[in-house]
């Protein structure tokens, strides 16, 4: 399936995609439908934005692996800041959205190739 879209083998490089830990999950101050959450990604640790609340509960992300997309330019999500994004997949059909993981455990910052 595609969207008609395509990307060359150097833009595709320019991703940089590390694999990361949740450390910590907290309601976002001004919206229902989001989290903060604490990453660590080996070296350096990191605060994101994230759309999972209607999905995921606490505890469910708490100290799971992850993909954070680690050089998207930071951004202002409704007055908090985000360092990166996770990655995720969403069926629109049946209203779900689950976090991209790692099947075994693996290195904290592992480039994702």
């Amino acid at each position: 399936m595609s969207n008609g879209k395509t990307v060359t083998f150097s833009e595709w490089q320019k991703l940089d995609l590390r694999v990361a830990r949740i450390r910590e999950v907290k309601d976002h101050p001004q919206a229902d439908k989001l989290y903060l959450l604490r990453v660590d990604l080996g070296s350096e640790e990191r605060w994101l934005v994230a759309g999972l609340k209607p999905y995921y509960k606490k505890e469910e992300l708490e100290n799971k692996l992850c993909i954070v997309f680690t050089n998207l330019e930071a951004a202002l999500i409704r007055g908090v800041k985000s360092e990166g994004m996770l990655l995720a997949a969403g069926d629109k059909e049946q209203n779900r959205v689950l976090l991209i993981s790692p099947e075994k455990e693996i290195r904290l910052g592992s480039k994702v190739t």
